[in-house]
């Protein structure tokens, strides 16, 4: 959360609102990306709770390992994809894939099979 703050400080002082507006949108972009990814860390990080050693365990793990990777792969992208164009961004993406297999991992662990209403 606090890098999502930094880097709408970054866009506001720095670039001061004189940037073409595709590079623009490309920073804004990544912007919220890492406040997504940082507010999935940290309802993960409140909510934790880890499973028995297993399957479950497993999935979680590489579902946490992606989630907090990903703000990683965001913020490089913030700085450097931007200035490259839309048509080379790859960092950004992956963080954005990142993110979503790493909820999606968290809900599969979180499924019970004596849960027969189908809820999770």
């Amino acid at each position: 959360m606090v890098i999502f703050l930094l880097t709408g400080q970054y866009m506001e002082y720095v670039h001061n609102r004189q940037l073409p507006d595709g590079m623009r949108m490309l920073y804004r972009s990544r912007h919220i990306y890492l406040l997504l990814a940082g507010l999935l860390n940290l309802v993960i990080g409140i909510y934790f709770n880890q499973w028995r050693p297993g399957w479950r365990r497993k999935l979680q793990n590489v579902g946490s390992l992606l989630v907090v990777l990903a703000p990683c792969l965001l913020l490089a992208g913030f700085f450097y994809e931007p200035t490259r164009g839309p048509e080379q961004t790859m960092l950004a993406p992956l963080g954005i894939f990142a993110v979503s297999l790493g909820a999606l991992l968290h809900f599969i662990s979180s499924l019970r099979q004596d849960d027969h209403g189908g809820g999770a």
